[in-house]
């Protein structure tokens, strides 16, 4: 078992920056590729990037790239979401998630736990 605890969204003027964290506990973090995914109200959760367990590969959507930076910290079981030069459309809950290989892509059925998410709203 893997648990999952999103931290670090608000409420952030567009043009602005917010970094999310994901800590896990439970077997061992730097076993799994983590992902971050994100679901607006009336849309399906969509990719948002993906890091190996080793953190050397990464991958994002394309409508974060240059924007968004996954990262993560194995001896605190923690992966980071840096995000800048937020949007209105980024708006969403955005959720961890932990994949049983040492890498995953953009599916949501690679990915088997699941945080409860945290809220990021951007205003124009």
């Amino acid at each position: 078992q893997v648990q999952l605890v999103e931290s670090g969204g608000g409420l952030v003027q567009a043009g602005g920056s917010l970094r999310l964290s994901c800590a896990a506990s439970g077997r061992t973090f730097s076993s799994n590729a983590m992902g971050w995914f994100r679901q607006a109200p009336g849309k399906e959760r969509e990719f948002v990037a993906t890091i190996s367990k080793s953190g050397s590969f990464t991958d994002y959507a394309d409508s974060v790239k240059g924007r968004f930076s996954i990262s993560r910290d194995n001896a605190k079981n923690t992966v980071y979401l840096q995000m800048n030069s937020l949007k209105p459309e980024d708006t969403a809950g955005y959720y961890c998630a932990a994949a049983p290989s040492v890498v995953a892509g953009s599916r949501p059925y690679e990915y088997n736990y699941w945080g409860q998410g945290t809220q990021v709203t951007v205003s124009s």
